[in-house]
């Protein structure tokens, strides 16, 4: 049996870190953050490394998260899940509604319950009766938004504050805090105004000030599902599992029911995303609530290539460009810059790899979007709305080159029968 061994963290050589690999995430990251700063500093714009924005954006990228994290244990265990969505909109409702009945950590329970209930609908349709794995996640899909829009209508009646559409809105909160002395401490250099000092005070600041102990959890589950995933002998079994199902059931792995933890856990974490946007972020539940993060989610997985840390960034990513079109629309134009800048680095590192034809094709890009920015002082506002998803596509087109999915995804299995 063969199973993708490749660890999601630093490399490791004879138990100690490799720290040729950390200096060069480091050197990245200041190199990234140099540019930033040029890029706003030209822009004239003070949106792209405030800490509003990512504060904003940290908020943004949890529910995408988790939901990428769901469908991160379901793909590592062979079964598609489409039905992230559903599971979302199921966690938004059932935590809505046990926020206003019962309060706010009552309301996470229950919305992580009402996922994984739909992710075991998810699990019994494909894993026990065979079901093809897409139409379940699309009936998934359908049925939760029908089921939702019914429950509204006979749970939030009139008088309660709530409707067809909408619940009441939730009792208290879920507490946030600042970090002592650092926070302060970075909202002063902040105000200072320095070059790249001051940004990374912003974006540090962003990630200290008034964080959710929700948001908390929801990045906890980055290392935890990293650790459980390639650290121990259960995650050894579930990714075996999405490999090749039949040498795992020859080594008396349990496939079916690790395909059934993998869908059930999907669920919730899905659940937890749903219940992130109205317990953290809006305070109430509204139909279409979700947005299509569901979706957003698998393309995090994707773009993260099934792994946690990838799932983060691919989250990242989106929450931070729906972050500027909240935070200031015109601070998408200076975006335009910032993607020009990327694919003309993306260009330069597939010629140092003598990938010709790919470097070409993103210098020529990275020529139009930078005419794009010289040429105007705006972006179109149905542009400006569909931001985050446009900057999700690129990057999943840039991304695809080294993408790899588990070898058994989406493909049926039945227990003793020959492959």
């Amino acid at each position: 049996m063969t199973t993708d061994t490749r660890e999601p963290m630093v490399e490791m050589k004879n138990g100690s870190v490799n720290w040729s690999r950390w200096a060069r995430i480091i050197a990245i990251f200041v190199v990234a953050m140099i540019a930033l700063s040029a890029i706003q500093e030209l822009s004239g714009t003070t949106q792209l490394t405030s800490s509003g924005t990512w504060g904003a954006a940290l908020r943004l990228t949890v529910p995408i998260l988790l939901a990428g994290l769901g469908g991160l244990y379901s793909e590592r265990a062979g079964i598609v899940n489409i039905g992230l969505e559903g599971m979302m909109i199921a966690g938004t409702w059932f935590g809505a509604w046990a926020g206003w009945m019962y309060g706010p950590w009552w309301g996470v329970a229950f919305g992580v319950a009402g996922g994984l209930f739909f992710g075991l609908i998810h699990a019994i349709a494909t894993v026990t009766f065979g079901v093809d794995q897409i139409i379940s996640g699309v009936a998934i899909n359908l049925l939760a938004a029908g089921a939702m829009r019914f429950l509204s209508v006979v749970t939030f009646t009139i008088g309660t504050g709530g409707g067809a559409t909408q619940s009441p809105r939730i009792q208290g909160f879920i507490p946030t805090f600042n970090v002592p002395l650092l926070s302060p401490f970075l909202e002063s250099v902040e105000e200072k105004g320095w070059f790249f000092f001051s940004d990374i005070a912003g974006i540090l600041g962003g990630f200290t000030t008034t964080v959710s102990w929700l948001t908390v959890i929801g990045l906890l589950a980055v290392p935890i599902s990293a650790w459980l995933l390639w650290k121990t002998a259960w995650g050894l079994r579930l990714r075996s599992v999405g490999e090749n199902p039949w040498a795992a059931e020859s080594l008396g792995v349990p496939v079916l029911r690790m395909k059934y933890w993998g869908v059930l856990i999907s669920g919730a974490l899905s659940g937890l995303g749903g219940a992130y946007l109205v317990l953290v972020q809006a305070g109430i539940y509204r139909e279409g609530q979700t947005g299509g993060r569901g979706f957003i989610g698998l393309g995090a997985l994707i773009f993260g290539n099934w792994i946690p840390a990838g799932v983060l960034a691919g989250a990242g990513l989106f929450g931070y460009a729906d972050a500027l079109r909240l935070r200031q629309a015109s601070a998408v134009h200076a975006l335009l810059l910032l993607i020009a800048v990327g694919l003309a680095a993306f260009a330069l590192w597939k010629v140092w790899k003598k990938s010709y034809g790919a470097a070409a094709s993103m210098a020529v890009f990275a020529v139009l979007f930078f005419l794009w920015w010289v040429t105007t002082d705006e972006v179109a506002t149905e542009i400006v709305t569909a931001t985050p998803y446009i900057a999700t596509l690129l990057v999943l087109s840039l991304a695809s080159q080294r993408l790899r999915m588990p070898a058994a995804d989406g493909i049926p299995y039945r227990k003793g029968e020959a492959h």
